[in-house]
């Protein structure tokens, strides 16, 4: 894994799963999302020193900085406990990754959902 330290910026293409990747080659789209879930969810799961896991406390803040819009269209107050419960599927009280990416996955197909019908009331297929 190779680092760029001379301002110490860590890209998704020194990451072993994308070994083919040189720092001389730009990331997909796809890859570039990726290392934006990485990247958000490591930002908050670090704030209370716990690495590696969202507390409740992190989970609010990521979703209220990162995913307002879904928040703010939230009709229940204890919208973020109920998320944090169904995301916990191991009942240690964190979540981890896995258990994040869950949620962007639910997110993402939702959207999905919402824009196929966009596209047929536009007429389009």
């Amino acid at each position: 894994m190779e680092v760029n330290t001379v301002n110490s910026v860590l890209t998704f293409a020194h990451y072993p799963c994308t070994s083919k990747h040189t720092s001389a080659t730009m990331p997909s789209e796809l890859e570039t999302a990726m290392e934006s879930l990485i990247k958000v969810f490591h930002r908050y799961a670090s704030r209370d020193g716990r690495n590696g896991t969202l507390s409740r406390r992190e989970l609010r803040e990521l979703m209220e900085n990162e995913l307002s819009n879904f928040l703010q269209s939230q009709k229940d107050p204890a919208a973020v406990d109920k998320i944090m419960k169904d995301l916990d599927t191991n009942g240690d009280g964190q979540v981890d990754f896995e258990e994040f990416v869950s949620l962007v996955v639910g997110l993402s197909i939702a959207c999905e959902q919402c824009y196929q019908m966009h596209m047929k009331k536009m007429g389009k297929k």
